[in-house]
Formats: C-alpha cells, structure tokens, sequence
C-alpha cells in the first residue's frame, strides 16, 4: 500500500511541476496544438494484439514548462489517447503521456524537419494478456519522427515508436506488451 502512496505521490509532484509557469529568459517558441492518429502492431508477448488511436497534442516550448535553461530545438510534448484494440476483439484503450521532443535540425530541408522523442505515461486497455496483471499500467515510449511542410503553416507529422506497457512493478504480475506504433497527424 504504501508503494502506491509514493507512486501516487510523484505523479502529483510532476504533474504540479509540469504545468508550473517557468521564468522567459528568452523568447518562447508558441504553444502548437494537434490531432492525429495512430496504428499499433504488438509483437510481444503476441503478434495478435492491435490497436488505433485519436490523439490530441499539445507541444510546448520546453522553457516554458521546466525553469531551467534547455537546448532551442528540445520541445515538452502533452498527449491524451483513446481509441480501440482492434483485434483479437474490439476493446477500449485510453491513454496519457508526457514526451521531451527533441529536433535534429541539423538533417532538416526546407518541408522536412526531423525529431527524436521519448516519454512515459498511464494507459488503460480493457484487455490484458496472460500474466499482466493490471488493466492500468505504464507507457514508456520512444521513436522518430518528421515534421512536413514550410515554417509558415502548420505542418503535418509521421512517427513511428518503440510503445511499451507494464505495471512497472507495482503487481506480483508484470507480462509486459511491447508494439511498434506508427503516427499520423497535423497541427493547427
């Protein structure tokens, strides 16, 4: 029990600290917002399990949302999931996750502008697979990704991540579930 309070815990202390307002020492990139969508592959512990998601994202200026100084090109990303295990039978999966992304600026054209990104959040799947445990886990994530379009209007994105879901430990049971998700999506 007292595990969970300490986990409870740090969620709060990140929580308050992400949504802190953080001290401009130089200009703030503007706050973008998005919609996209998703389509996840697992391959571990089964080929069987496949999902789809909406998302909404929110990609922040990273000064503005830690106080401390940060490389120009490192972004702090907010992302809300819900969508459907697809197979072996529909399902619902609800997502949140926070991800620092980070553009290599150095490899980008003038319609393409590349990134690096990885995170952690809390999932909910309304289907578990033999061993796992909890319905209400952990989502590590990583992957690349590029932005598409000009500076001038609001470009689209395509990803792909390394997505990862276990309890982390917090139940004797921990079969995690390890996919390859690919993204869609535009801001606005």
């Amino acid at each position: 029990m007292a595990r969970h309070k300490r986990f409870l815990l740090l969620v709060l202390v990140v929580t308050l600290l992400a949504v802190s307002p953080a001290a401009a020492e130089t200009e703030l990139v503007p706050t973008r917002y998005g919609l996209g969508l998703s389509y996840g592959l697992a391959y571990d512990p089964t080929n069987r399990l496949d999902f789809a998601l909406l998302s909404g994202v929110v990609l922040f200026d990273y000064d503005r949302v830690w106080p401390h100084r940060a490389p120009e090109a490192l972004r702090f990303k907010v992302e809300g999931s819900a969508g459907v295990i697809t197979s072996p039978q529909p399902r619902g999966i609800v997502s949140a996750n926070i991800l620092a992304l980070y553009y290599l600026d150095r490899f980008a054209t003038p319609t393409l502008r590349p990134y690096v990104e990885a995170g952690i959040g809390v999932i909910y799947t309304d289907v578990q697979v033999e061993g796992q445990g909890l319905r209400l886990n952990f989502n590590p994530q990583a992957g690349l990704g590029v932005e598409i379009g000009d500076t001038s209007g609001s470009p689209w994105y395509l990803a792909c991540r390394g997505h990862h879901v276990s309890n982390g430990g917090l139940y004797s049971e921990n079969r995690g579930i390890n996919s390859v998700v690919f993204l869609l999506g535009k801001y606005f």
